[in-house]
């Protein structure tokens, strides 16, 4: 399945939303939406997903515009969750199937190896509201995929999840590329892209900054960073020639330097004052990249998600 979006508008009173947006995701590949909070993510799928209608453009699949029959070919997992509470755990898969036109029989036959896989098998029977909220979204992510459709559309999948769920959907994403679906998601968290994508359409404030192969986008910013590690008091790297700026972490620094930067300059000066632990050339990170390229408040973007050290 090809899905193309062709100039889509969205505007809501004075605020435009989604701005004359173009992209077109190939087939069988993880193709990441990504930008801060707010640049208009979830519009966009929104509008793919046909609950809002953009004001202009066109959206198309394999060439034509989509209509209702195209739903029955998605597996969309919104970024608000919502389960029948008072329903089984079997009764809401199936009926979620059946909605999509998939034979309840089949469904019925098909959740318990799902249910199994992403630790549910034993609740069954038991009542949506029993379940934790993590349980919750693990299930409605097997809603997602039961009826096997043809292109996931994923919006923030990650949110709220705890890094061992968080790592067992990150497996069965990429289980699903490889059987050849295709997989749209949205992130704000840029170590996910990153991580997972083949392509990425970065957006801020409705308009569209980078889009292309992931190895392209990176490879178009150079080498223009440096992973470093020292032992004793790095407080002067931030005034080294060829230093553009320094961000902090815990145990090492990453140092964004200028176009013309000469590292070896660079860690000569660092070894005259400091014992050098590492000292790499380093491709911009998709944070770095966004950061420079929408300026954005690095405050509404993450590198990863809070307490995950994994996806």
């Amino acid at each position: 399945m090809r899905l193309k979006l062709d100039k889509i508008r969205k505007e809501y009173g004075k605020k435009v939303a989604v701005n004359d947006l173009s992209l077109e995701v190939p087939e069988s590949v993880i193709y990441g939406i990504i930008g801060p909070n707010g640049a208009g993510k979830t519009t966009t799928i929104r509008m793919i997903m046909n609950i809002t209608a953009p004001d202009s453009g066109q959206i198309l699949v394999d060439g034509k515009r989509t209509d209702n029959s195209f739903l029955n070919r998605v597996g969309y997992l919104p970024e608000e969750r919502g389960l029948y509470k008072k329903m089984t755990v079997s009764e809401v898969l199936t009926y979620l199937a059946e909605l999509k036109g998939y034979p309840a029989a089949k469904a019925r036959q098909n959740m318990r190896p799902w249910l199994e896989r992403v630790n549910l098998a034993d609740y069954e029977d038991s009542k949506v509201e029993e379940l934790s909220k993590g349980m919750q979204q693990k299930l409605q992510f097997v809603s997602t995929i039961l009826h096997e459709p043809e292109i996931l559309i994923l919006d923030e999948i990650f949110s709220g999840l705890d890094p061992i769920n968080m790592e067992l959907l990150k497996d069965i994403i990429l289980e699903q590329k490889r059987a050849g679906r295709t997989i749209l998601f949205s992130t704000h968290v840029m170590e996910q892209a990153e991580k997972l994508c083949d392509h990425v359409c970065m957006i801020a404030n409705g308009n569209k900054v980078i889009d292309g192969r992931l190895n392209d986008v990176k490879a178009q910013f150079g080498r223009n960073s440096i992973h470093l590690e020292i032992e004793g008091d790095g407080s002067f790297v931030k005034a080294l020639p060829g230093v553009k700026d320094v961000i902090e972490f815990n145990n090492y620094q990453e140092l964004a330097l200028e176009d013309d930067a000469d590292s070896q300059i660079i860690l000569k000066e660092l070894v005259a004052k400091v014992k050098v632990l590492r000292f790499d050339l380093i491709e911009p990170s998709l944070y770095d990249i966004f950061i420079d390229m929408a300026n954005v408040d690095p405050s509404q973007l993450e590198r990863r998600p809070e307490g995950a050290s994994h996806v």
